[in-house]
């Protein structure tokens, strides 16, 4: 760096420790950015690349953003998985000699943002560190803006990414040795940041945050994560709540894949909230609560005493129905009370902010007496006392101007009365103000200027103008000249110069004592952080109740009943997102299984409802087991410890998998995992393969789940070879989509009745798409001709008992009829006469006989 100038390299020095991120370099009134952050930011930004000389002969690139409006320059940055390192300078430049002195002063990063305008007020920002420790997986989060930290024990990879999948994860750091197949699958499945951090020791201060782990590598995974909060933020981080254990056992298992297709916080097909569970289930007043309902949407309770104290609670609030209407007015006067608390302890939060505090603090007393209505202590408990918010309510009431400037340096924040020093400064400006306005008429008539006017800029202070015109009759002698305009002089006097003095040093001063008192105020606000937290705990869970009996109510639902029978039985169940998205009305079914029923195989064709059915389900259950009525008119289910489902059809770019891949690793991971307890929910299993291969594994599937899971299970199948499993399987039973058929046309009545279907009218659902008439015709000749065979397929589905997941020891017996099916796969029957056809026919029978 020898050839660079002193500045450059001071630069190069403090990039040099901050490499993975853009510095922002103050200089003056911009941020500036010079070399390969500049060429890049300059592309990502869309902003002029400039250059510059840095001591060397060729320029240096250079762009740069106004520092007044950097935060929007950052948030682009950020929300492209840059990181934005802030430069600032740290000394006075009048008291420095050479290069004025510069430092990192914070690290912007996904997973670390504070401010308001850059987050999602619905939506967490958990930044999370994983580690591994014999075999196991620690996972570790903490939302910055919140204060919320937790730390998880989970047992595999794949499930790591099942529990990070749909959670608001934008940032994980990882140790310098994590393997990198592992950080591969994290930005592929996740889109995260990926950062670096191998110390892993709390500093003694924040050793509080760790004392409710009983487990040594759970402190040190969580370790990680502090320490790279702490060394990027370089701020107080006393917002930080405990760290709080989650034992993921005693939650409803959701892989990843259960997560994407049952659609509950994302879209399949445009990853917004729009068509998901959480956008019938939302109608929180809180950004609290709303985020909340996330959390329980992505851990459905398993204990069926917490599941059913949440039931009560809905049910109560839903039959006190003019006191729900007045918690939900009380409820939109409360602002976000975490990230509030977050900004104190941050030292980010304006007077605004403080306002908003005080706003959702008056809320409470109100909130409190409506609760007291309630003839239910579950309800009466969920607030506990607010005579400790009382204290911070009176300090901001007195304190701060009920609409303060966002500004906290410019004065006009702190009430008149809260401090004598301040009231005098004020008074002493007020009484120069007016003085000076007295000051006009005075000299007007002294001089006899009708004109004359008293005015002041910043740059010049108080004046006297005088027109021209009116120049003689001007005082000379106790008039000072001060400038000079095109049509009037401006003067000062000894009397105004001297009052100008007070009354700007009383501003002056003024302005500095309340932004000190400010100072003081938000200090004063952090020893009350632990009490807000737990407060907007309360309230968040208060609003999600609320929005539950809203819904509940609104759309029909009925508490669902839970028993320990392992059995199910739902009258008219309707699907809680497609009914609300349906012009016409939604046709309902039921549910009926005992508990020595764990399979229906469900067949009918497609469009008429098969997956709309079994989706149901599933989201019938989380609903359930979040708290939430269910879309029925009646409900009596198990609780269910985890739900699999293999439902629609999409390749994995990603890994490169095919879609039939992809189906088998869902069913391998659904047959691998689930217990009798759980629900699977399984759509077309096989067809991504040939017809015979496909039959034969479908099979094997279901037989494997009767003989060896006993899980309940939904099996949708073309194949309706399967159905008469029915007499093997006595725990098996068939349903079927009932579909009218008149005169060639099908009419689709979404019906679920018992017994098994027919035939699938693929051919029908062709020509409703509008397919060529010429294709429709020869398709159902082709139909015609492939159903002739139906006979030798069953004998085939009876005599072929392969399974995917028991090795066999001897080949299957070879029999006539194999032979004989397999010598008919063989010959190619289009390019028969007439005549040949009707000799092969008759030598395949004689081979049969």
């Amino acid at each position: 760096m020898g050839n660079y100038t002193p500045m450059i390299k001071q630069y190069l020095k403090i990039k040099s420790e901050n490499e993975d991120a853009f510095l922002f370099f103050r200089l003056g009134d911009f941020y500036e950015l010079f070399f390969d952050d500049a060429l890049k930011a300059a592309k990502e930004l869309e902003i002029t690349l400039t250059q510059r000389d840095g001591g060397k002969e060729e320029k240096i690139p250079m762009c740069g953003v106004p520092y007044h409006s950097a935060e929007n320059y950052i948030s682009t940055l950020i929300n492209k998985g840059y990181k934005v390192a802030i430069c600032e300078q740290v000394e006075d430049p009048q008291a420095s000699k050479g290069v004025v002195k510069r430092e990192v002063v914070q690290v912007v990063t996904p997973g670390t943002i504070m401010e308001d305008n850059m987050l999602a007020e619905d939506e967490n920002n958990f930044i999370t560190s994983i580690a591994q420790h014999e075999g196991n997986y620690i996972i570790s989060y903490t939302d910055l803006s919140t204060g919320e930290c937790f730390v998880s024990k989970i047992t595999s990879f794949k499930d790591v990414l099942s529990e990070l999948y749909n959670r608001p994860v934008k940032e994980v750091v990882v140790s310098s040795d994590f393997p990198e197949e592992h950080k591969q699958s994290l930005q592929a499945y996740l889109n995260v940041t990926i950062s670096f951090q191998d110390d892993c020791d709390i500093p003694e201060d924040f050793n509080y945050l760790i004392d409710q782990l009983n487990e040594s590598v759970l402190s040190e995974a969580f370790g990680r994560l502090f320490q790279y909060i702490y060394h990027s933020q370089k701020r107080f981080l006393t917002h930080l709540q405990r760290v709080e254990y989650v034992p993921v056992e005693q939650f409803m298992k959701l892989d990843l894949y259960s997560k994407r297709n049952l659609e509950l916080m994302e879209s399949i097909r445009d990853k917004s909230q729009k068509g998901t569970l959480l956008s019938v289930l939302d109608q929180t007043s809180t950004a609290m609560g709303a985020r909340r309902l996330k959390k329980w949407l992505d851990r459905p309770l398993l204990s069926k005493e917490a599941i059913e104290r949440r039931h009560e609670q809905v049910q109560t609030l839903i039959d006190y129905f003019f006191e729900r209407g007045e918690l939900r007015e009380h409820l939109k006067n409360v602002y976000d009370l975490e990230r509030l608390a977050g900004r104190v302890s941050y030292g980010n939060v304006n007077a605004r902010d403080l306002i908003q505090l005080k706003k959702s603090l008056s809320a409470v007393p109100h909130l409190k007496d409506i609760l007291n209505q309630f003839d239910s202590q579950l309800i009466t408990q969920l607030l506990g006392d607010i005579h400790v918010y009382r204290d911070m309510h009176d300090l901001l009431e007195k304190s701060i101007h009920n609409e303060p400037p966002i500004s906290i340096t410019e004065g006009d924040i702190i009430k008149d009365g809260y401090d004598g020093k301040l009231d005098e400064y004020r008074e002493a400006s007020r009484n120069g103000k007016a003085w000076v306005a007295q000051l006009e008429a005075t000299e007007r008539e002294k001089t006899g200027i009708r004109s004359l006017k008293v005015g002041f800029n910043k740059v010049f202070g108080y004046y006297i103008e005088v027109t021209k015109a009116n120049l003689s009759q001007v005082d000379t002698e106790r008039y000072e000249r001060k400038q000079t305009l095109a049509n009037a002089e401006r003067f000062i006097t000894p009397e105004l110069k001297e009052k100008e003095r007070l009354i700007l040093e009383a501003k002056d001063k003024s302005v500095a004592l309340e932004y000190e008192l400010f100072v003081q105020i938000r200090e004063q606000m952090k020893q009350y952080i632990p009490l807000l937290q737990k407060l907007a705990e309360q309230i968040s869970e208060i609003d999600v109740l609320v929005s539950f009996a809203n819904v509940s109510e609104q759309f029909n639902y009925v508490k669902p009943s839970l028993n320990e029978e392992h059995s199910l039985r739902i009258h008219e169940g309707r699907h809680p997102v497609v009914e609300q998205v349906m012009q016409e009305e939604f046709v309902p079914n039921s549910f009926e299984m005992d508990d020595d029923t764990s399979i229906l195989l469900i067949t009918g064709p497609n469009m008429a409802g098969k997956s709309t059915y079994m989706r149901q389900l599933g989201l019938m259950a989380i609903m359930a087991q979040i708290g939430c009525f269910v879309p029925a008119t009646y409900a009596n289910i198990p609780v269910f410890d985890q739900i699999f489902t293999r439902i629609g059809a999409a390749d994995d770019l990603v890994s490169g998998q095919s879609t039939f891949m992809v189906e088998m690793l869902e069913a391998q991971h659904a047959v691998s995992h689930a217990t009798e307890n759980s629900l699977i929910l399984f759509d077309e299993i096989g067809r991504g393969t040939s017809t015979y291969d496909g039959m034969a594994l479908a099979q094997s599937i279901v037989e494997h789940l009767h003989d060896q899971v006993g899980a309940k299970t939904l099996f949708a199948t073309h194949y309706h070879e399967l159905t008469s499993l029915d007499e093997s399987l006595v725990n098996l039973e068939n349903v079927h989509v009932e579909v009218d058929e008149q005169e060639g046309e099908v009419v689709f009545l979404h019906t679920i009745k018992p017994g098994k279907a027919d035939k699938s009218y693929g051919v029908h659902v062709a020509k409703l798409a509008d397919l060529p008439d010429e294709i429709i015709d020869r398709a159902n000749y082709l139909l015609q001709t492939f159903e002739s065979t139906q006979s030798i397929k069953d004998e085939f589905v009876k005599e072929q008992q392969l399974t995917l997941f028991e090795e066999q020891t001897e080949a299957p017996p070879a029999t006539k009829e194999v032979e004989v099916a397999k010598e008919l796969r063989e010959t190619n029957l289009m390019n028969l006469t007439p005549m040949d056809a009707m000799n092969k026919l008759y030598e395949l029978q004689k081979k049969l006989s």
